[in-house]
């Protein structure tokens, strides 16, 4: 399966916003930890305000949603381990508004009595019966229309045993029942409070589901099953209760109850339901079903603590290939020395490290490049501390509010002095790969190269792919700035010996060349795009010392591709993927064109396969505005209404594919369509 070129920066920005909303990293401010001063008022939802937020109130509203979905965790633990009476308590405590809707507290006193017959106590009996009397009969009359054949029937409670499974109640004494009330209840929650995922976790959601979708309709295995299958679960949250005077809801759109069924993957009167819920809303009603798929949370901090400490963002060293490997055999390779406490590992005496690669290829040579290795390395260290004190401190997600920190992520105690000066010189390895990353993003290409070539000899040669787009934005920029002379110097003497060794850079080269006769400030569009080969560069670099790239970047590099094709199948633009910023991680070209560049990928469809970079690009084609009819060129000029699709996929509930499908086969005509398939 292909892959898509991805923004990484615009995903380091979706990341940064869920570890600060998730508070996963220390807090530089007391006042931004989010833990309200007063822990016992109650929690509202938070008041739409249209005109601009200013950082303070964005502060404050994140924060209030972070307590908001720690509440709701809390509640939802007490109902999953049968503590009725913990959860009715935080909900008085937090959200009483809630508890007057019979129909919540009739479940929630239901499921109390039945964990209190549970215990199996004859006080707990005498208890079970008191809650019958004062708390489960007076809300079954007026619950709703069943809750009083529910009440009678979970009376069969007082006779027959948990354990007899052919019992007329054996699905009230499930545990299901206790994950299924969570559920409901976490749903309604969310919803009343505002207290949504951040945007990169809905996000993550919706492009492993259509990830997922695509692969099953297409018979095609995912490259990423091994990670999507653990992240993301199959079970999702029971939807949330609309209120009653919502039942006689005025008809929807048809093209919005589509539009939220496929996303989604309900059916049309689950889209419908949804948008009673959510008062016609469909942008909310799509936070609402995407907020009922769950992610396995530890799973999902392990991925995003990985690509923060590859990216730079949090402090930390990525793990290498070699210490994946070289784990089961870690004790065999561990022996005492004569000194008391000191522990020496092995496994890295045959490992040479990129810093000593550096001291040794360039001491060999000559004194002066024996004195640029020393420069580099002093500089490298400055610039390494200075970057590190602009880094978050990662401390891990805290389940209770007073909990300070996390040890998942914490380097391993009892280490001594050899592994934390190995660590600390793999730490300064790393910083001279983000060092580079950040030159080669600013667009100072020749200072990259050189700085490389000073550091290891031979990376280059290993790949000339990225030696030939850094002095390709070399050459550009020497034209743009009106040396046409050094530009002709950097052709002669690395892009020519570059392609003529490589057939694939005879094109780009051409195309290259031609900002000689039109030199220009746009000149620079001919260069692939910076943030691209800053990753790239990076991405090459991680592997020399071998550290692959994080997880999480497979995973977005796989699941755009898949929503891009999933689209093109649909023959209509997604309405969602604004909200989620999908157009952002789609658009290479954002964060350049933010500096004041605008760069082409012109040279990423020859050079991709190549070696230097993982993009791929994927196949033309626009896709159409919702409401269009999309021409259909591959069986004639046959083109289908947009109210003809949605008549087909209303009365046969079918996806929008399958409907555009079939319409090609009678001309567009709905009704013929229909008419066939019920002949």
């Amino acid at each position: 399966m292909d892959s898509a070129p991805v923004n990484w920066e615009a995903l380091d920005s979706l990341v940064l916003e869920f570890i600060i909303s998730e508070h996963l990293i220390q807090s530089e401010d007391a006042s931004t930890t989010g833990v309200n001063p007063n822990p016992s008022s109650p929690l509202s939802p938070p008041e739409s305000d249209s005109s601009p937020s200013t950082s303070s109130s964005h502060s404050s509203s994140s924060s209030s949603s972070y307590r908001s979905r720690m509440v709701i965790r809390q509640i939802r633990r007490c109902v999953e381990s049968g503590d009725i009476d913990a959860a009715l308590e935080q909900l008085r405590l937090h959200v009483p508004v809630l508890l007057d809707d019979h129909r919540i507290l009739f479940r929630l006193q239901k499921q109390k009595f039945i964990e209190l017959l549970r215990k199996g106590t004859e006080r707990d009996r005498e208890l079970a019966i008191q809650c019958l009397r004062v708390g489960l009969a007076p809300c079954a009359l007026d619950a709703y229309p069943e809750a009083y054949e529910e009440f009678k029937h979970v009376l069969l409670a007082l006779i027959f045993d948990k354990e007899d499974e052919s019992s007329p109640v054996a699905n009230e004494w499930s545990e299901k029942r206790r994950f299924d009330l969570a559920g409901l209840l976490s749903s309604i929650l969310r919803a009343h409070l505002h207290a949504y995922d951040p945007i990169f976790s809905m996000t993550l959601k919706y492009l492993i589901s259509i990830h997922k979708l695509f692969c099953n309709r297409q018979g095609i295995p995912s490259p990423i099953s091994d990670l999507t299958e653990r992240l993301l679960y199959e079970e999702r949250d029971p939807p949330a209760l609309p209120q009653e005077m919502f039942y006689e809801a005025p008809p929807f759109d048809e093209v919005d109850i589509q539009a939220l069924a496929h996303a989604v993957e309900l059916t049309r009167q689950g889209s419908v339901d949804s948008l009673k819920f959510a008062k016609g809303d469909l942008l909310l009603a799509f936070q609402n079903e995407l907020s009922r798929m769950k992610l396995d949370l530890p799973s999902l901090d392990k991925l995003v603590h990985e690509y923060c400490v590859y990216r730079g963002i949090v402090d930390g060293f990525p793990t290498s290939t070699s210490d994946v490997e070289m784990e089961n055999v870690r004790e065999s390779n561990v022996y005492t020395t004569d000194k008391p406490g000191l522990v020496m590992d092995t496994r890295y005496a045959n490992e040479a490290t990129f810093l000593e690669r550096e001291d040794c290829s360039t001491s060999d040579v000559t004194n002066q490049e024996s004195g640029c290795s020393s420069r580099r390395l002093r500089r490298s260290r400055n610039h390494a501390s200075e970057l590190m004190r602009r880094r978050k401190r990662w401390r891990g997600r805290q389940e209770n509010l007073n909990c300070i920190t996390d040890a998942s992520y914490t380097d391993t105690v009892g280490d001594a002095n050899v592994d934390k000066d190995l660590k600390m010189k793999e730490n300064e390895n790393y910083e001279v790969i983000l060092e580079m990353r950040e030159l080669a993003y600013k667009g100072m290409a020749e200072k990259v190269v050189e700085e490389i070539n000073c550091l290891d000899p031979d990376f280059f040669n290993q790949n000339p792919i990225l030696l030939f787009q850094l002095k390709q934005v070399e050459f550009l920029k020497l034209v743009s700035g009106g040396d046409c002379d050094g530009a002709l110097k950097v052709a002669n003497d690395h892009l020519g010996p570059l392609a003529a060794s490589n057939e694939a850079l005879i094109k780009p080269l051409k195309e290259t060349l031609l900002a000689l006769l039109q030199p220009s400030e746009d000149t620079l569009v001919k260069a692939v795009p910076l943030p691209v080969l800053a990753t790239s560069l990076q991405v090459a670099m991680g592997k020399r010392l071998g550290i692959e790239e994080p997880q999480l970047m497979r995973i977005m590099r796989a699941t755009l591709h898949t929503h891009s094709e999933w689209f093109k199948l649909q023959m209509c633009k997604d309405r969602f993927e604004q909200l989620l910023k999908i157009d952002h991680l789609k658009d290479v070209d954002q964060f350049s064109k933010r500096v004041g560049e605008s760069w082409s990928r012109s040279i990423v469809d020859d050079c991709a396969n190549n070696g230097s970079s993982q993009i791929t690009t994927c196949s033309s084609g626009k896709v159409p505005e919702e409401g269009t009819s999309p021409p259909v060129a591959s069986t004639g000029e046959v083109s289908c209404d947009e109210s003809a699709i949605l008549k087909v996929m209303e009365f046969l509930a079918l996806p929008r594919a399958d409907a555009i499908h079939l319409l090609m086969q009678y001309n567009g005509n709905a009704e013929t369509v229909i008419q066939q398939i019920f002949s």
